[in-house]
């Protein structure tokens, strides 16, 4: 049974800059798509980044230019650097891992506020 916890959440001003990440346990890390989501108060959990096992990566319109998703295999672990923070980009942010076959772990998440 995978297990992933996530770290790095806080408060900061916006303009700021904050890095998550996400270290996992119990499963071959290198065959997973690791990904972060959001969800903000009172709405739907949304994709914000995602890095797949083969190194491509994808992100939300809203976060492309200013977060940048990175993995390193070795340390079992993902992280989410998070540039020129905004009052939106307030919500939990989750770490997901998935394989091809489906399987799919999630962390218990990490609250990120932005004051402005």
């Amino acid at each position: 049974q995978g297990q992933l916890v996530e770290s790095g959440g806080g408060l900061v001003q916006a303009g700021g800059s904050l890095r998550l990440s996400c270290t996992a346990s119990d499963l071959v890390f290198r065959l997973y798509t690791m990904s972060w989501y959001r969800q903000p108060p009172g709405n739907q959990r949304d994709l914000v980044a995602a890095a797949s096992n083969d190194g491509s990566t994808t992100y939300q319109d809203s976060v492309k230019g200013r977060f940048t998703i990175s993995r390193d295999n070795a340390k079992n672990t993902v992280y989410l650097q998070m540039n020129s923070l905004k009052p939106e980009d307030t919500a939990i942010y989750y770490c997901k891992a998935r394989t091809i076959g489906g399987a799919t772990y999630w962390g218990q998440g990490t609250q990120v506020t932005v004051s402005s």
